[in-house]
């Protein structure tokens, strides 16, 4: 077993949490493991962050900045459930328009049924398809979003040139991502909640550990913030820059197609 932290995003495709795979191993296992935890996902997001997630994604959107005037459109990936996509669209007084994209057929279904209790369908698409090749033209959106989603793609560069081709001069791209923990004590404090209870409270609320172990270790074996922003870089975007968020636990990547 090998929990040392990727160098680079390329060594994500060969590794399932740390588990060492063959390239081309991994999708089938985190459709898995998705299409397992769908239902609870939002619940579980709030176990495993203690709730504080909640605040990370409103600093996301604040940043992504939905205009409340002209016509916006963004793109949000690995975003099935619609915890993004829902925020953008009210944070524009419902004139942004969000197309919801994931892999997942199981996360998408719990995205569009929220959305219709919600009253926010009208503003939302949805559509099942892959990061890594995109189905949409060129200079498409305003903003692209990806939240806690990009450590699950395997090919993650692939991913960053799709984020960059479809984004309009003038968009930005927002990665929000747990990392690494950069405080004395809350390393240590974070690594015994992370694979001592996550786990377990995955197995009381879901009656699936597995999937959360997986979960836990793909954080640790996600590039540092750094590594990742060095990826965005070479993925084409200029002003690249990042903010740590509860001392590293999270970090919010921006860049900008210029």
């Amino acid at each position: 077993m090998n929990d040392e932290r990727s160098r680079a995003t390329g060594d994500m495709a060969t590794s399932y949490g740390f588990t060492p795979v063959e390239d081309g191993e991994k999708q089938p296992l985190v459709n898995e493991v998705f299409h397992s935890v769908a239902k609870s996902y939002d619940v579980m997001n709030d176990v495993m962050s203690m709730g504080v997630h909640r605040l990370w994604k409103s600093a996301m959107v604040t940043k992504a900045a939905p205009s409340k005037i002209r016509p916006w459109r963004s793109l949000d990936v690995a975003g099935g459930t619609g915890d993004i996509a829902f925020r953008l669209v009210e944070a524009s007084d419902k004139n942004a328009h969000v197309t919801v994209l994931d892999i997942n057929g199981s996360m998408l279904d719990v995205g569009r049924e929220r959305a219709e209790k919600n009253g926010l369908a009208p503003h939302l698409d949805f559509v099942e398809a892959n990061a890594e090749v995109l189905p949409f033209d060129d200079n498409s959106f305003d903003a692209y979003t990806v939240a806690f989603g990009i450590r699950n793609v395997p090919h993650m560069d692939r991913a960053l040139a799709e984020a960059y081709r479809v984004l309009k001069p003038g968009g930005q791209f927002l990665c929000l991502e747990f990392s690494e923990v950069d405080v004395p004590g809350l390393d240590k404090f974070y690594d015994a909640w992370s694979f001592n209870a996550i786990p377990p409270i995955g197995r009381m609320i879901t009656g699936d550990a597995e999937s959360y172990q997986y979960l836990v270790e793909s954080i640790r074996k996600f590039p540092n913030q750094e590594a990742f922003a060095k990826a965005v870089r070479e993925g084409g975007f200029s002003q690249v820059n990042y903010r740590n968020m509860t001392g590293g636990i999270a970090a919010l990547h921006t860049g900008w197609k210029i």
